[in-house]
């Protein structure tokens, strides 16, 4: 049986995982009183000469480094936070003055000092619920029973009712059910909680948000020009190392065809068969080449009949629900077809799951893909399954790419392409591939 199967299990596992975080926020929080008392001394010392230069910075990033930390931990929960920093200064070495202007002048830098002792507070006494509520309901389940047959004499469990005979012992199996049942059920939403609350200090605001825009704007440009590139170097090479070399074979083939139709009927027969043989593989070769480019399937039924046809191809069952009254350019329209390609091509080799869905709708200038599986989880964009690349496919048309993937799953992958759509609908709202 999976995961799917065992609802009951990954439910438990999911309980269990946000206790264990709450463990991990108590833990971390008594980090963050030693990093702002370490801060405070060296923002004293900043007017020093040559020491505040290469105190400060090294402080700072330590506390950037602990709210690094907690933007990732954030972000597990599904609860996106990035990070708002400047970038450093061209040149900048640590323990110089315009590196140390860089570090004070970055209002982030104040938004993380600020978090300090509020995220302490706050992921302490969150993490705390999340772990003693479930460790108190295996307690009624297991000690106190235990305790009352051995004889101890102590039979009191307390919350909600006592014990104080032997024969009322198994009242406490039933409190410790319910305390533990409770305790796993909000476990994972004190985690959101918490995550919230690390949104509220350690997101970027708006100037900062639209500072990362642009910086994003520009690096985005530049990797589509170098894709752009990149594509003509391959469509190049393709021609040249196949379709090309095909033609000009076929084009010896006939000239020699030509050279023995007179003397040997025979043998130009031979060659001209051949020749069919050579222009039916170049031909196919142009089909792959095209395929590449645009995919035929796109231009004859649209972004849904193209996912649709996609789906039906796979080995996983994949369920797919459109609501698009239109179709987008076509720019928009191939670089959101093959981003659903590649993300079906991950869910297929790496995810291990049984079912996926995806879902295509446009609402409000923005075409929304979102595509799930019920597979292990653990989806990582830097461990090279190309999550990277489909948000640099995304990025120069201005789309974005999220990501919710905790371990044991499920999968969300949510891509967003601002765009219009021009053609009224032709295809029919939902089908399952």
């Amino acid at each position: 049986m999976t995961g799917r199967d065992r609802p009951v299990a990954r439910w438990a596992g999911r309980g269990l995982r946000g206790a264990l975080s709450g463990l991990a926020a108590v833990g971390l929080a008594f980090t963050n009183l030693p990093l702002l008392v370490v801060s405070v001394v060296a923002l004293a010392l900043s007017p020093v000469p040559f020491l505040g230069l290469a105190l400060v910075p090294w402080t700072m990033t330590l506390v950037r480094m602990r709210a690094d930390l907690e933007r990732r931990r954030a972000s597990r929960t599904g609860v996106l936070v990035t990070r708002p920093y400047h970038p450093p200064p061209a040149r900048a070495l640590p323990g110089s003055w315009q590196y140390f202007r860089w570090t004070v002048t970055d209002p982030a830098t104040w938004r993380d000092l600020a978090w300090l002792v509020p995220g302490a507070l706050v992921g302490c006494g969150l993490g705390l619920i999340a772990v003693l509520l479930p460790l108190y309901g295996i307690y009624g389940l297991t000690l106190a029973p235990l305790w009352i047959w051995l004889g101890t004499g102590w039979y009191g469990y307390g919350a909600i009712w006592s014990v104080a005979v032997p024969g009322e012992a198994m009242l406490c199996v039933p409190q410790g059910g319910l305390l533990l049942g409770v305790g796993l059920a909000i476990a994972p939403w004190l985690r959101r909680v918490d995550a919230h609350f690390v949104h509220l200090f350690l997101a970027p605001t708006k100037n900062a948000e639209l500072r990362l825009r642009v910086n994003q704007l520009t690096m985005t440009r530049a990797d589509a020009v170098d894709a752009q590139a990149a594509e003509l170097r391959r469509i190049e090479r393709d021609l040249h190392d196949g379709v090309q070399a095909r033609l000009v074979s076929l084009s010896m083939i006939i000239g020699l065809a030509d050279e023995l139709l007179d003397r040997n009927p025979a043998g130009t027969r031979k060659l001209l068969l051949e020749a069919r043989e050579s222009s039916s593989a170049a031909l196919v070769e142009l089909r792959h080449l095209v395929r590449g480019i645009h995919p035929p399937v796109l231009a004859e039924r649209g972004l849904a009949g193209a996912v649709r046809a996609l789906a039906i191809g796979l080995p996983v069952e994949i369920s797919v629900e459109v609501d698009l009254p239109g179709r987008p350019d076509l720019p928009v329209e191939s670089a959101a077809y093959f981003a659903v390609a590649e993300t079906l091509t991950n869910l297929v080799r790496h995810s291990r799951a049984r079912h996926g869905s995806v879902v295509l709708r446009h609402a409000a200038g923005l075409l929304t893909i979102v595509v799930t599986d019920d597979g292990r989880g653990g989806a990582d964009p830097a461990a090279g399954s190309g999550l990277r690349g489909i948000e640099r496919r995304l990025a120069a048309f201005d789309g974005t790419l999220e990501l919710s993937s905790p371990p044991s799953g499920p999968t969300v992958i949510t891509m967003e392409l601002p765009c219009a759509l021009s053609s009224p609908k032709t295809m029919p709202s939902s089908a399952t591939g």
